[in-house]
């Protein structure tokens, strides 16, 4: 290890041979420091751009290690970055010359099938809670890539494919176990620090470290969904199509909009491979024959490129399109909250969509009605509860060298389809480079989240995120 990146890893605060033996006596799990053998695979993120050489890292294996390192984290003022199941884009999973408390260890979960509850460690992955649920006909709702940590997707607000007809992560959430900055462990529910439970359900990791999520399951086994595409010269018509079959669309059917490049690899045709397209990915929980004729305009539409649509256990959706987000290729995301599809809004992704960069790239655009948009708007942190749609540019792609054009090209995107916004974003859709819309994103909910991290948090002990200053 260079000089300059000891520096940077060593930080400005010095760790006594007696904290660090303390430490390492007291940690059930894995102390990594500079140099040691697992250093540079420990202190590695999802997104490769991001190349940061923390002072420690934690691998916790239970709640005491976490306790342990947050007590040791606000005695020596160390920053502190949370990784969870580690799929943050902005990064916040590291830093330079701080303290990183890995959960990854904490990923069990457990299944209560007669209450259709699940308890979830907070390292667990969307992958492990729907293996778990998957075996008792059940599940949650989860995103849409199954890589994604359930602790970070919760904290923002959990957007995913089961999203319009149970609501959000956070609308199944009945209960977290957190570690606060002052070191205290507590159960946050709607019966105890009702506050920190309100905050915690959209608020990020601004309140604590939670080490445990309680989740209502529903019954989800089979579905009926998969992606069908058309080809780029019918795009205005497609997405006008969408708008008008979303505007009727049952809860049981979520879909979202997408421009891609086809993967070259089964189970696509290899005279469409890395042909540029747009399209339409389902998922539908219900009766097939229901399913049949919810989904019948998106297959009279075209005719379609791709008709990938049939019957699928519901973790293979999850994960049809983890392959092509692996660890460490570079990213840079930018998003919003928009009310409807307008024809302006339409014009702009129509210029930027059919220009997208790379198969890892994901130009989507999620429906958050149904179930999700008949929440009460101040029962949770998270605000923007009329918002129709949340539109992600997520840019990603293998050559270091690329970041500076795709990145600007990404912001030239946004800028386009800004002016359509309803204001904020979706807290997990965002970089670490626009701290301003972090109060846009929470509108008249930014004082109470104050006041809550006031209580909790009052030195901002959790301030690498989307940062809720007290």
């Amino acid at each position: 290890m260079d000089t300059k990146v000891l520096e940077r890893a060593m930080g400005t605060k010095t760790l006594s041979d007696s904290v660090l033996k303390a430490l390492k006596d007291g940690i059930r799990g894995q102390v990594i420091q500079p140099g040691e053998p697992d250093y540079d695979e420990a202190r590695k993120v999802v997104n490769g751009s991001i190349d940061r050489y923390p002072r420690l890292i934690i691998q916790a294996a239970d709640v005491a290690d976490v306790i342990l390192a947050v007590n040791l984290a606000a005695d020596e003022e160390l920053d502190v970055s949370v990784r969870g199941g580690g799929h943050n884009a902005a990064g916040f999973g590291t830093n330079d010359g701080g303290l990183v408390i890995d959960l990854g260890r904490l990923r069990s979960v457990q299944v209560d099938p007669a209450r259709q509850r699940a308890q979830v460690g907070g390292g667990a992955t969307i992958g492990d809670l729907d293996h778990a649920t998957h075996a008792f006909g059940l599940a949650t709702t989860g995103g849409t890539i199954s890589t994604t940590g359930v602790g970070g997707l919760t904290l923002g607000g959990g957007i995913g494919y089961l999203a319009r007809k149970y609501g959000l992560s956070i609308d199944n959430l009945i209960s977290a176990d957190v570690v606060t900055a002052n070191g205290r462990f507590l159960r946050a529910s709607k019966e105890e620090n009702d506050d920190l439970f309100w905050a915690l359900r959209g608020g990020g990791g601004n309140f604590g470290i939670v080490t445990s999520f309680e989740f209502q399951l529903h019954p989800v086994d089979t579905i009926f969904g998969g992606p069908i595409l058309y080809p780029l010269e019918k795009a205005k018509e497609a997405m006008q199509m969408y708008r008008e079959f979303m505007q009727t669309a049952p809860d049981n059917l979520y879909a979202f909009f997408a421009f891609l490049i086809i993967p070259p690899a089964p189970p696509f045709p290899e005279s469409l491979h890395m042909k540029r397209v747009c399209g339409v990915v389902t998922c539908y929980t219900g009766a097939v024959e229901e399913a049949r004729e919810a989904i019948k305009p998106l297959r009279k539409f075209g005719p379609p490129l791709v008709d990938g649509l049939g019957l699928m256990p519901y973790p293979a959706l999850q994960s049809a399109f983890d392959g092509l987000l692996p660890k460490g290729l570079q990213n840079y995301w930018k998003a919003d909250f928009v009310n409807e599809l307008s024809d302006g809004l339409i014009e702009q992704y129509l210029h930027y969509g059919p220009q997208v960069p790379t198969i890892h790239t994901a130009i989507h655009i999620y429906p958050i009605d149904g179930a999700a948009g008949r929440v009460g708007k101040d029962e949770t942190a998270f605000n923007y509860r009329e918002a129709k749609y949340s539109p992600v540019i997520a840019t990603l792609f293998p050559n270091a060298a690329d970041y500076e054009k795709n990145r600007q090209w990404t912001r030239d995107f946004y800028d386009a389809i800004h002016p359509y916004s309803a204001g904020g974003a979706y807290v997990n859709f965002m970089m670490d480079d626009e701290p301003d819309r972090v109060k846009s994103s929470y509108r008249d909910h930014y004082p109470k989240l104050v006041s809550i991290k006031q209580k909790y948090d009052p030195h901002n002990l959790f301030h690498i995120n989307q940062n809720i200053k007290p």
